[in-house]
């Protein structure tokens, strides 16, 4: 190690792994941090979390809905801006996560700098996600909004939509957090876009009913929190869902959530304390 490498090292602060009880104060702390960050970015920000599932509704809408007009009984543009409400929702909370949480420790080395605070690991974590699912949460809901613009019919299950968004935020950020401590470089990220990312979306009932694809891939689609997201966002919004069926998808984005909580926070302290 040179001099220049050794004096980097010397100048991190050092961090601790805080013991003591879960603060809620900290968390606050956190989604603070997160919250003066965003007033510097926020227009850039809500400008690719607009326009790009917009352009999806649009293109796939109209475009395909031509060819398709009605799906599962209801107008193709109805069907799929519900889904792609879900779909946003991932993307303005899973990539975050993964990319900016890595960025942040592996080159910012910032998570070292808010440990050595009285902040937990824990505490960190929960604050970075729910600041993204908060985030996401309001920005998912853009989509609903254009295709009511477009003839979706509103109704008050709709008021639903913003609280189903953001569990299923706080479960995506959990996980890309936990991606990104898992990961050790730049170029993973492409395994995890085009590998995962990808048959999440596809397979969810997002752009088409998953009655289509063969028994396996419904079996395995089961496991795909996104496919639980988009129910509840349909059965929201359409309604006609039974309370059992919301129960299950609901019981399987909160264990999710508790699964990622513990695997994120685990492999953040494995990354920058241990």
């Amino acid at each position: 190690m040179n001099l220049r490498q050794q004096a980097r090292e010397d100048a991190r602060p050092e961090v601790h792994a805080r013991p003591g009880r879960f603060e809620a104060d900290a968390v606050m702390g956190v989604i603070a941090r997160e919250w003066i960050l965003y007033g510097q970015s926020w227009r850039a920000t809500t400008f690719a979390a607009v326009v790009e599932p917009t352009l999806y509704l649009l293109c796939f809408g109209f475009g395909m809905g031509a060819l398709i007009g009605t799906l599962a009984g209801y107008s193709y543009i109805d069907f799929l801006g519900t889904g792609i409400v879900a779909v946003s929702v991932m993307f303005q909370s899973m990539m975050p996560a993964v990319i900016n949480t890595f960025i942040k420790r592996r080159f910012l080395h910032t998570y070292e700098g808010i440990l050595a605070a009285p902040v937990d690991v824990r505490e960190l974590v929960t604050g970075e996600a729910l600041w993204l699912a908060m985030r996401s949460g309001v920005y998912g809901c853009v989509p609903l909004l254009v295709a009511v613009g477009f003839g979706l019919r509103p109704g008050l299950g709709m008021l639903l939509v913003p609280f189903v968004a953001f569990l299923a935020g706080f479960a995506f950020a959990l996980f890309g957090i936990w991606i990104s401590a898992v990961i050790s470089s730049v170029r993973s990220m492409d395994y995890v876009f085009s590998g995962l990312f990808t048959p999440l979306f596809l397979v969810a009932g997002t752009f088409f009913p998953l009655t289509e694809l063969p028994d396996w891939v419904q079996t395995a689609a089961m496991a795909n929190p996104l496919y639980h997201a988009v129910e509840l966002i349909r059965g929201a919004v359409f309604g006609g869902m039974d309370a059992g069926s919301a129960l299950v998808h609901v019981g399987v984005l909160l264990g999710f959530i508790v699964l990622m909580w513990f695997l994120a926070a685990f492999q953040m302290r494995r990354r920058v304390v241990d």
